[in-house]
């Protein structure tokens, strides 16, 4: 027990008796005597269970241990392990995890509260056991704050490993298949035409357009309808789910580390503000998806991943919440991925600008030097460069959960020497693998090159930006088709130039939140045709109807 609680338990009673001398029903003596020993036997006492809980404890470990070989386990302490080392700052808990690999190597063990989470610190050891033996290793954590609290156990990012989660899954890779991609295009080349725009007119906002960019991308692609970033559902959507990502790391909450808390009744204080959060979600999504089922009583809907999750029998499969889930969880991960990306691409273009000149030479061999048009989707095949810049921008600065999102093992399961029992959280530091020179040669560097090679057009493949295993990211197509369209028209038209008197601190996360800036950078238009150039596309988008 924690000695401020002790404290707690002798400070209270003073505020609740007051002894008068002059009394004349009571000894004050003798009551002092009598209250004071038992207020002594009584904190005695708990002292004694208290010991007896940690001492228990220390037993019960220690025999699980025994009984199953970790790798090596951190040095923490009784009952709350390593909970209270654990940094809760976005981009500390990264390179805290990889001084501890220093340490204690490719493989070790923490705990968080009574819960053992084995962190894997390279590539081989997530090959192995997230991709490889991924029939184990697929489910998720308990995570009471993120997914009881905050979604009710709604959201498919952290279902345990189940029928439901297979369902929705497999319902999904339907709608994303290769064959449908090909719908969605006209959302991503005008979304991204308007982001050259909003580039052009406000050189030192490219944040704010890369947030309009990224939003009105995944809410095209869900509805068939771009949302502006002043809808204020959206916004404060958004924010929330910028919230969220924040108790996937571990450590973060108590309650995560302690499950039993959210039982206690005079602590569930906290819980209506969080299924505010719920509601919000559920109200923001049933918003657009009713306005989608006007449009098609019209006639006037764009094909959209909601139609097609609508025809193809899925309001009879699943219950409306778990839908509209479906449809959110696509949309706060497909804004946050593209957005935070967009950023980082600027960081590694005003940083390193020796790629961008040269990604500018197959640009310019295939739409001319003289800004004669923008790059397409046709012409992605002859962008290698782009291609691995994507890759690379996934890489790079990981800051999208940084120690990745914690897989949970079903079976125990052997290997290389430990033993690792079932409902074992199993996770991966993603930043210390992006940034551990024996995985990447000069790992700080924005270096696209590294990935040409014959996995170019794997986009899962040589990062673990969309994750790992059967867990990785089920849309990760059509968020890399909408990064090599943005990223390759951003290098055709712009140059990204550090400001002299603000440099960029690479050591802070870049990608920032919605409509603040992570670092300073000026964006500055190539020449006068690039700028006509722009001009007459925005034209043709405005002709069309987007918006």
């Amino acid at each position: 027990m924690p000695w401020h609680l002790v404290d707690l338990i002798v400070i209270v009673p003073s505020h609740f008796f007051t002894i008068t001398p002059t009394h004349k029903m009571f000894n004050s003596s003798s009551l002092l005597q009598s209250t004071g020993g038992k207020w002594l036997r009584l904190v005695g006492g708990l002292l004694a269970v208290t010991f007896f809980l940690i001492l228990r404890r220390l037993v019960q470990d220690y025999q699980y241990e025994k009984k199953y070989k970790f790798p090596p386990i951190v040095p923490g302490l009784p009952l709350v392990g390593n909970s209270f080392q654990l940094p809760n700052r976005p981009g500390l808990q990264g390179p805290y995890l990889a001084g501890l690999a220093e340490r204690y190597g490719e493989m070790f063990t923490i705990k968080v509260g009574g819960t053992y989470w084995v962190v894997l610190n390279s590539r081989r050891t997530v090959l192995e056991l997230l991709e490889k033996r991924s029939i184990k290793y697929s489910s998720r954590m308990q995570f009471p704050m993120a997914n009881d609290l905050v979604s009710r156990g709604n959201r498919l990012l952290l279902m345990p490993y189940g029928d439901l989660w297979r369902r929705e899954r497999k319902m999904m890779h339907q709608i994303l298949n290769s064959s449908q991609l090909k719908n969605f295009e006209y959302f991503q080349d005008a979304g991204s035409k308007l982001l050259m725009v909003d580039y052009s007119r406000e050189a030192e906002k490219w944040h704010v357009a890369n947030s309009r960019f990224a939003n009105s991308i995944i809410m095209s692609f869900l509805f068939g309808k771009p949302s502006e970033l002043n809808d204020p559902r959206t916004a404060e959507l958004l924010k929330t789910s910028e919230d969220f990502v924040k108790y996937l790391a571990p450590g973060t909450t108590l309650v995560d580390a302690f499950p039993f808390l959210t039982k206690i009744n005079f602590l569930k204080a906290w819980q209506p503000w969080r299924w505010k959060a719920d509601s919000l979600y559920k109200e923001c999504i049933r918003a657009q998806l009713n306005e989608l089922e006007q449009r098609r009583r019209e006639g006037t809907d764009k094909p959209c991943f909601a139609s097609e999750l609508l025809d193809s029998g899925a309001k009879a499969e699943f219950t409306r919440d778990q839908l509209l889930y479906i449809l959110g969880t696509l949309m706060e991960a497909g804004s946050d991925t593209t957005r935070m990306t967009m950023n980082q691409v600027i960081a590694g273009a005003a940083l390193f600008p020796d790629w961008v000149e040269r990604a500018r030479k197959e640009l310019d061999a295939v739409c001319g030097p003289s800004a004669e048009r923008l790059p397409d989707f046709g012409d992605l095949d002859s962008l290698p460069l782009i291609k691995a810049a994507v890759k690379e921008s996934l890489r790079w600065k990981p800051s999208i959960a940084e120690t990745g999102i914690p897989h949970a093992t079903t079976e125990d399961d052997e290997f290389e020497g430990y033993h690792i029992p079932a409902g074992t959280v199993v996770t991966y530091n993603n930043w210390g693998i992006a940034n551990d020179p024996v995985e990447y040669d000069q790992p700080e560097r924005f270096w696209p090159e590294r990935f040409l090679d014959e996995d170019i057009d794997k986009f899962l493949k040589g990062h673990l930006g969309f994750g790992a295993g059967r867990r990785a990211c089920v849309a990760y197509n059509v968020a890399a088709k909408s990064l090599l369209i943005a990223l390759s028209r951003l290098v055709y038209c712009f140059d990204c130039i550090q400001i002299d008197e603000e440099p960029i601190d690479t050591s802070a996360p870049l990608v920032g939140t919605t409509g603040v800036a992570p670092f300073k950078a000026r964006l500055q238009i190539r020449s006068r045709a690039h700028q006509d150039l722009i001009q007459k596309v925005y034209s043709s988008v405005v002709t069309s109807g987007y918006k």
